[in-house]
């Protein structure tokens, strides 16, 4: 009985490398250290404009999805003007509609999600227990099917609301964050008294963000910062001028600020009178006051990878995984220089902590491309949409596939290329984002072994696949070219190489190889042909690095083995 062949697995179409943008602005910090008068006038001020900011975006909902000439914004700018000064309404009118918008487009991501998870579970449905057809695997179980019936039936209702609010356009909206509105209902179990509580959520109820204005003093004129002396000064709301203390009913804090990150930048804005916005936050848990400066920067053009690959530069790979980074050197030809790195990344603990070693970690990285004279970082485009949305379907089952998972789910994909692309644009670096797909599958196929061979430390499937990122990101093949890689000349250790330029072969009435045993003219006879030497193109010297004492990396096939 003949066996039936099993239908070869169609491999998806991959997407083509391509430049990550430059960050379209600037954003920058500086602590403002103020008595208790001037956080309590803060305080009144910040209560009073979110009390009316907020009934603006309640009244922008209510309306719904209407065209821009409908949203009656000119009507609701009047109305606020009354209660604070025309510059302040029209900031927070704008914030209105700006908040609306993304979470109109929140709506949409969540709608496209529960559609995913509910066609995967209907798929899964219509095959029996224990079954397979079409490469659909049905439940194992009975039990497990009846459980996914009941959650089929949870994700079809919350879709039919989130339609509903599609429909009528009125998203739904917490002001200060859902998370902290479901807090007050379980204070014992978050370690927070009734108190504490209710200061996060005013504070974050404040609402101090003026919006810039090019042409206006020193670029903003609701809340100024002199570039001379520091000095801070507000507008304040018609209702609260009798707290001014300084003319033409503004107040000045006590304090002052000088930015001493990007002060040159902020500084050439401010005195050049061009729009800066200035956001005023409070954070309960340390009680300090920060003065936030933000910008949008003129567009950069930055180079596309075949710009790079035909510059002949290298390109430091990187392969995000949950707890480090596994980086390697590729030049122009996609072959590696060195041996492969791995940074680690702990990002456990509170968000601040987080953020902190992501942030050394991408100093890592950038010091890293310097120093190897790298044009850029690879990174995978990765998002994990899919694994968020149909993850407890194609993700493995019971405890281990449920922390898999919370692996993936805890991987900062989104923070770590936003993180990236901002501080190595300041460095003079070009990201370049490839297709995610089958990298650590290939990687680990083709580079893992000839990476081992060369260094001393241990080599994973993870550093496979940061050669075949680096590859990818000049639009090589992650495969090596068979044909190559040949014997080291010292030691006999296989050279991990994977030549993408042309390689010149014999043919016409060039001389065929010698085997082992023949004799070739005179009275000389080939008896091992391990030391015939093969043809390699002629735009490098692969044995220079043989010949040298001192250990220099260069742009040939080698990964790092020097003597």
């Amino acid at each position: 009985m003949t066996r039936k062949r099993a239908k070869k697995r169609e491999l998806r179409t991959l997407a083509a490398p391509f430049t990550v943008a430059a960050p379209p602005g600037a954003r920058i910090r500086e602590r403002l250290r103020l008595p208790a008068a001037d956080a309590e006038a803060l305080r009144l001020v910040g209560r009073h404009l979110g009390h009316h900011a907020w009934a603006d975006l309640a009244e922008r909902v209510r309306l719904g999805d209407v065209k821009a000439k409908d949203n009656q914004r000119a009507a609701r700018k009047k109305a606020l003007t009354a209660v604070s000064s025309s510059r302040w309404a029209g900031a927070m009118t704008r914030a209105s509609e700006d908040q609306y918008q993304l979470s109109k487009r929140a709506l949409y991501d969540e709608r496209a999600m529960l559609r995913r998870a509910i066609r995967v579970i209907n798929n899964r449905l219509a095959v029996p227990c224990g079954q397979r057809r079409n490469g659909v695997r049905g439940y194992p179980n009975q039990a497990e099917r009846f459980q996914k019936q009941r959650r089929l039936q949870a994700l079809t209702a919350r879709l039919a609301r989130v339609e509903q609010r599609i429909a009528t356009g009125r998203p739904g909206i917490v002001v200060g964050g859902r998370r902290l509105a479901k807090l007050r209902h379980h204070l014992a179990d978050s370690g927070l008294t009734e108190a504490e509580w209710r200061e996060r959520w005013d504070a974050e109820r404040l609402y101090l963000t003026a919006d810039g204005e090019s042409g206006a003093l020193y670029g903003n004129y609701t809340i100024t910062v002199d570039p001379a002396d520091g000095a801070v000064t507000i507008v304040l709301p018609e209702p609260l001028r009798h707290l001014a203390n300084s003319p033409r009913g503004r107040y000045r804090l006590a304090c002052s600020v000088g930015f001493s990150h990007r002060r040159e930048e902020w500084m050439d804005r401010a005195t050049a009178h061009q729009a800066v916005r200035y956001d005023i936050v409070h954070d309960p848990a340390r009680d300090r006051w920060y003065l936030d400066a933000s910008w949008s920067t003129t567009p950069t053009a930055l180079p596309t990878p075949e710009d790079l690959a035909a510059t002949g530069t290298r390109m430091l790979a990187v392969d995000l995984n949950a707890d480090h980074l596994a980086a390697c050197v590729t030049d122009a030809h996609g072959n590696p220089v060195g041996g492969p790195i791995t940074i680690t990344t702990d990002l456990t603990g509170p968000t601040s902590r987080r953020d902190g070693r992501l942030r050394a970690a991408i100093s890592s990285l950038i010091c890293l491309a310097h120093e190897h004279n790298c044009a850029g970082i690879a990174i995978e485009n990765l998002g994990f949409d899919d694994a968020r949305s149909i993850g407890r379907e194609t993700m493995g089952r019971g405890r281990r596939g449920k922390k898999f998972r919370r692996t993936v789910a805890g991987m900062p994909t989104a923070k770590f290329r936003e993180r990236l692309r901002g501080m190595a644009f300041h460095a003079g670096l070009v990201v370049i984002a490839v297709d995610p797909a089958y990298t650590s599958r290939w990687g680990g196929q083709h580079w893992q072994r000839p990476l081992q061979s060369q260094t001393r430390t241990t080599v994973t499937r993870h550093h496979g696949a940061a050669v075949a990122i680096g590859r990818r990101a000049f639009g090589h093949g992650i495969r090596r070219r068979p044909g190559v890689t040949t014997h080291h000349q010292s030691d006999g250790a296989r050279r991990a190489t994977g030549q993408t330029v042309f390689v010149p072969r014999t043919r016409g009435t060039a001389r065929p190889p010698r085997t082992t045993g023949t004799s070739i003219g005179g009275d000389k006879t080939c008896w091992s042909q391990s030391g015939q030497l093969a043809l390699l193109p002629d735009l490098e010297d692969r044995s220079r690095g043989h010949r040298i004492t001192n250990p220099v990396y260069s742009d040939s096939a080698n990964t790092g083995q020097h003597h």
